[in-house]
C-alpha cells in the first residue's frame, strides 16, 4: 500500500514513532544539574544510614539498667559527665550513675543504650548555651522508649536507594546525597528542533495582515517539549516550499544548543503540510515519488506518511531526514496538541531513557453526553467538573456567546479550558452522562 494511503491506529503509530529512537547516552552530572533527568542505573548506598547510632531526641544519654523504674515520683538521680551536640565526633563514655546530655542526631557515647527526651527529666527543657553549661545533675522521672536510631537500621552500605528509569526530582537527589554520591549517571536530556510549516503564518507577537495567522503551534510544541526537560530550539516558520522545509531541516543539523553543543537534533518536530492539500509540502518531501530527483531524495528514509484512526489528528507522518528521527504532526492548533500529547511527548520520553514511554489513561466518567464519529477515536479536550470530581466536560473553548462547543480542530481557545483529553473508541458513536471514559490528563 502506498505510504500515503497507509492507515494505522493511535497504538500502532505510536509503537512506530517509538521505534524511531532509543535512550540517549549516559554522562554523569552533579546533582543539582542532574535534577529533571532520567537516571541511568541503579544506585547502591555507598554508607550505612545513620552512620553511626545516634539520639533521637534530645535528652540524656543513660544506661537503662540505671533509670529502670524511674518515676516521678522516684526520679533517679544521675551524674552529668559530658556534652555531646550533633557532629560531635568523640562523644566519651558513660558510666554506671551517669549521663550525657545529648542533642537529636548526635552519636551515642560508649555505655549508653538510651536517651531520655528532656522532658521526661527535673530539666524540663534545654536552655541555648555552650558546652558544659548544663545541670551537673538531672533527675530522670520515666525511661519509656529508648529513642536511639541504630547505625544501618534505614538502609545499609549496598541497599539499592534508587532504581535505574527514575526521574529525578527534589527527593531523589537528596536520597542520593545521602547515600554518599555527589554525581549520578543520567541521560543526556534530548535536543529537539521544531518547526512550523505554512507561508500564512507571522512571529509571535507580530500583526498577521490579511490571510495570515500567528505561528502558535511551533510556541506549543517547544514549550510543550521544553517542559520534558528537553533543550529545543524553534525555527520560524517555513514557507511552503519543498526546497524551504529541506533546507530548514539540513540548518537544523547544525543548531547550537542552550546547552553549548553544535551539534544534529536528537528529534526534529514539524507541524503543518501532511495533509492533502495542494500546497503540503512536508508530505511532498516524504512522499518517495514527489522527492525523486530532488537534491534531498536520498535524505529521506524510513517514511511513512498515514491516516491514523483518530480525530482530529488523522495525518501523520514520519521518517528520518538525514539519520535524525522526525515526526511530521498535522497543522490545525487542536490537531498538532494532541499529536503531541499522544506521540511526541512519548518519543521524547524514550529519548530521555523513561522505561516506559507511553502515555497513561486514567478512568473518568463524562458529567455530559456528545456525539461522537463511528469508525475513528475521538479525541476530546474536556475539563474536570472541579478539583477531585471524577465527571468531566468538554473543554467548549467558547469565549463569546453562541460559539458552541463543537470539537474543530481549530478551536485554539479550547486549549485553554482543557486539564484533560478524553479518548473515546472508535465504536462508540455517542457518550452519555455517567458513562465511564479514559482521558490524558495534562500538565
Amino acid at each position: 500500500m502506498p505510504p500515503a494511503q497507509a492507515r494505522r491506529s493511535t497504538v500502532e503509530h505510536v509503537d512506530d514513532a517509538l521505534a524511531l529512537v532509543r535512550p540517549l547516552p549516559v554522562e554523569h552530572r552533579d546533582l543539582d544539574a542532574a535534577l529533571g533527568l532520567v537516571l541511568a542505573a541503579d544506585v547502591a548506598s555507598r554508607l550505612d544510614s545513620p552512620g553511626f547510632d545516634a539520639a533521637a531526641m534530645d535528652g540524656y544519654a543513660v544506661r537503662s539498667a540505671d533509670v529502670d523504674g524511674a518515676t516521678p515520683q522516684a526520679a533517679v538521680v544521675l551524674r552529668v559527665v559530658a556534652d555531646v551536640p550533633a557532629g560531635e565526633r568523640g562523644s566519651g563514655r558513660v558510666g554506671p550513675g551517669e549521663a550525657a546530655r545529648i542533642m537529636t542526631g548526635a552519636p551515642l557515647p560508649a555505655g549508653c543504650d538510651a536517651v531520655v527526651p528532656v522532658e521526661a527529666t527535673t530539666t524540663g527543657r534545654f536552655v541555648p548555651g555552650a558546652p558544659g553549661t548544663g545541670p551537673t545533675t538531672v533527675g530522670v522521672h520515666a525511661l519509656g522508649r529508648r529513642h536511639v536510631r541504630r547505625r544501618g537500621e534505614d538502609v545499609r552500605r549496598g541497599d539499592v536507594v534508587l532504581r535505574a528509569g527514575t526521574t529525578l526530582s527534589a527527593r531523589h537527589v537528596s536520597v542520593a546525597a545521602s547515600a554518599g554520591y555527589a554525581e549520578l549517571p543520567v541521560h543526556r536530556p534530548p535536543r529537539v528542533a521544531v518547526v512550523s510549516t505554512g507561508s500564512e503564518l507571522v512571529a509571535a507577537g507580530v500583526a498577521p495582515g490579511p490571510g495570515m495567522l500567528p505561528d502558535s503551534n511551533s510556541v506549543l510544541l517547544a514549550a510543550a517539549v521544553r517542559s520534558l526537560g528537553a533543550h529545543v530550539v524553534r525555527h520560524g516558520a517555513v514557507g511552503d516550499t519543498a526546497a524551504a522545509v529541506a533546507a530548514t531541516l539540513d540548518a537544523a543539523r547544525g543548531t547550537a544548543w542552550p546547552d553549548g553543543a553544535v551539534a544534529a537534533p536528537d528529534l526534529v518536530v514539524t507541524t503543518g503540510g501532511v495533509s492533502a492539500g495542494a500546497y503540503d509540502v512536508v508530505r511532498e518531501v516524504l512522499d518517495p515519488a514527489a522527492r525523486a530527483g530532488t537534491p534531498w531524495a536520498d535524505a529521506v528514509t524510513d517514511a511513512q506518511l498515514v491516516a491514523v484512526g483518530m480525530q482530529p489528528g488523522k495525518p501523520q507522518g514520519l521518517a528520518r531526514w538525514r539519520g535524525v528521527p522526525w515526526l511530521a504532526l498535522p497543522g490545525n492548533p487542536v490537531s498538532a496538541f494532541v499529536s503531541s500529547e499522544l506521540f511526541v511527548r512519548p518519543v521524547v520520553d524514550r529519548l530521555r531513557g523513561v522505561p516506559e514511554p507511553h502515555r497513561t489513561l486514567v478512568p473518568r466518567v463524562a458529567g455530559e453526553g456528545w456525539s461522537s464519529p463511528g469508525g475513528r477515536e475521538q479525541l476530546v479536550l474536556v475539563r474536570h467538573v472541579a478539583p477531585g470530581d471524577p465527571r468531566v466536560l468538554r473543554a467548549s473553548g467558547a469565549h463569546r456567546e453562541g460559539t458552541g462547543a463543537g470539537s474543530g480542530s481549530h478551536r485554539l481557545s479550547a486549549l485553554a479550558h482543557a486539564d484533560a483529553v478524553a479518548v473515546v473508541p472508535a465504536d462508540v458513536t455517542a457518550v452519555e452522562p455517567g458513562d465511564e471514559l479514559r482521558v490524558l490528563l495534562l500538565g
